[in-house]
């Protein structure tokens, strides 16, 4: 497993994550969004599975007032999303071409159990 694990900020579903990762010994690489910025052809692939309004979250009160809540042009929430990825949803975990969209330990565990055989 290569796991990364980005981020912007840090709340309850990122620690959790940490937390999840490091007890069971699973080797993974932080990206902080704050220092890296992310690619177009990353944000596809994360967009892929659920859809680009998944990946922002609408619960933050600066999201709720920027035009991107009410924008249904993918392309134009994927530009809006590059150039303010605070707007994500965090923590985003990447393995290969599989991607979770905040935390969700089921998931993960689907993962390793995937990775095991």
């Amino acid at each position: 497993m290569n796991i990364q694990m980005y981020v912007y900020k840090r709340n309850f579903d990122v620690q959790k994550a940490e937390r999840f990762l490091k007890e069971r010994r699973i080797p993974f690489q932080a990206v902080d969004l704050k220092k890296h910025k992310l690619g177009r052809r990353e944000l596809e692939l994360f967009a892929r599975g659920r859809g680009v309004r998944a990946l922002i979250n609408v619960e933050d009160e600066a999201v709720k007032s920027h035009p991107i809540v009410y924008t249904t042009d993918q392309e134009r929430m994927l530009d809006y999303l590059m150039d303010t990825p605070q707007f994500l949803v965090c923590p985003i975990l990447r393995d290969g071409q599989k991607v979770m969209v905040g935390f969700d330990e089921a998931e993960m565990n689907r993962w390793l159990a995937a990775a095991q055989k």
